[in-house]
């Protein structure tokens, strides 16, 4: 029978061969040792690759799979409407997540192992606050914008007649001003983008500006609106006012006859002002259920017909009720938040580029104000008439991260620090209290000063007056 080129040998053959094979076995050890490299070193595992050609069944899903091939026309028609839906994005992270290689039959490779460095960090946000002051003669009114805090780490908040000043640095207070019998209390406050200067707007129409350094009037904006101007807001050195009279005006505050441009298009008061980061738009919010969104190109003197087609860029009409609370997006300029009053309860995302509503998501209780964090992604509500909290959302998915409580009445205003980091608010409960929400700066956060015994600043229950 052929050997086919094959050589067959004996048992001492064999014998021979096996002990020289480990002659030299032995013989490769003792050089590698002697190299410093061990035969039996350990090294890392490897994941076989695959081939390109030959898929890999132990990365594949059969049974997703089997449900791709069997997925009917009707089905498809379904799944790519829903991939329209303005939650698109945060369905397609969960779609990810729970199911893998889904759109993958064949699998040639298996993903690798999700990286647990990019895990997202969680911190840790109390549910209370961390201080708490008590305002006396805090009116319980939705309307007005009572607090702001500027760039100077000082916070201003409009008490009836009066206008107090805490600084966030020393933990002193300043009452500033106390408003004549005639120009009625103080409806809004907004700081200058310098931090120095201060804007009133006040129950009988009038705008005052005040110099905080030397805590002195230097002017008195009149004739801008027939009633009081509960809205206020800066773009550079020109501060727009909303009146109860349903006028947005810009004001130049270096010149004398300073209203340079008015909008007209609210049907009620104009109860939210806000510039966009870049100062090109301005949106508003009225009393008649409508957002604007204004470009100071467009701006006149003129009253805008009162149609569909006017000088606004866009006009929202989606709330049910009042929209004081607006908040332009910091990382995505053409994103706006916008809160709708107790017949609304909704949130919703604007894109101001096109005028689609991105998303909306009914919190179940009157939107009071909104903020948008500096540092991450996230979005921060306060509310009334249901548990009067603050509620931090994140974005794009709309998941609630936390509940703030403690206050009593409804929350109507709320303001950020200079660092991004502490939010102040305030409430018909006649108290102000400061929320670690935003986490810590990220200098070494110093530690308040003990107040003045006679003060007692920051003790749990405390007066600012």
């Amino acid at each position: 029978m052929p050997s086919w080129g094959l050589k067959s040998c004996s048992e001492e053959e064999s014998s021979s061969i096996s002990r020289s094979s480990i002659q030299e076995a032995r013989q490769s050890r003792l050089i590698s040792r002697q190299h410093g490299v061990s035969k039996h070193s350990v090294s890392p595992r490897r994941i076989d690759p695959g081939d390109r050609f030959i898929p890999n069944r132990s990365a594949m899903d059969f049974d997703m799979a089997f449900y791709l091939l069997t997925q009917t026309r009707k089905e498809k028609e379904k799944a790519a409407a829903l991939a329209s839906h303005p939650g698109q994005t945060y369905g397609k992270l969960l779609a990810e997540r729970l199911l893998p290689n889904r759109n993958r039959i064949l699998a040639f490779q298996a993903r690798p192992p999700a990286s647990s460095s990019t895990a997202e960090e969680t911190r840790e946000i109390s549910r209370s606050a961390d201080r708490m002051l008590l305002i006396p003669e805090m009116a319980d009114d939705y309307y007005l914008n009572a607090l702001d805090w500027g760039s100077r780490n000082i916070l201003s908040i409009a008490l009836g007649r009066t206008v107090h000043l805490w600084n966030g640095t020393d933990g002193s207070t300043l009452e500033m001003m106390m408003a004549e019998d005639d120009l009625g209390a103080a409806a809004s406050v907004s700081w200058a983008p310098d931090g120095r200067y201060l804007a009133l707007g006040l129950n009988g129409s009038d705008v005052q500006l005040w110099d905080t350094d030397s805590q002195r009037l230097l002017r008195t904006l009149r004739g801008v609106h027939r009633s009081r101007v509960g809205s206020l807001s800066w773009s550079n050195h020109i501060l727009t006012t909303g009146g109860k009279d349903g006028k947005v005006v810009n004001n130049d505050v270096r010149i004398r006859s300073h209203v340079v441009h008015s909008y007209r298009g609210h049907r009620g008061e104009v109860c939210g002002l806000r510039w966009s980061g870049s100062g090109r738009r301005l949106a508003s919010g009225g009393d008649d259920n409508l957002v604007h969104i204004w470009d100071l190109r467009r701006a006149s003197t003129a009253t805008a017909p009162r149609t569909s087609q006017g000088p606004w860029i866009h006009r929202f009409d989606k709330h049910a009720s009042a929209v004081k609370a607006l908040a332009w997006c910091p990382f995505q300029s053409n994103l706006l938040a916008s809160g709708g009053g107790g017949n609304d309860r909704c949130i919703k995302l604007w894109n101001t580029e096109n005028g689609t509503c991105l998303d909306s998501v009914d919190t179940g209780s009157q939107v009071c104000s909104l903020l948008w964090s500096k540092k991450e992604k996230e979005l921060l509500s306060s509310h009334g008439f249901g548990q009067n909290q603050l509620t931090l959302w994140k974005y794009p998915s709309f998941r609630k991260i936390i509940d703030l409580t403690g206050h009593s009445s409804r929350v109507l205003c709320t303001a950020v620090s200079p660092d991004g980091c502490t939010v102040a608010s305030v409430s018909g409960d006649e108290t102000l209290r400061f929320w670690n929400v935003f986490g810590s700066p990220e200098t070494t956060r110093r530690s308040p000063p003990k107040p003045p015994p006679d003060l007692e600043q920051f003790s749990s229950f405390s007066r600012i007056r």
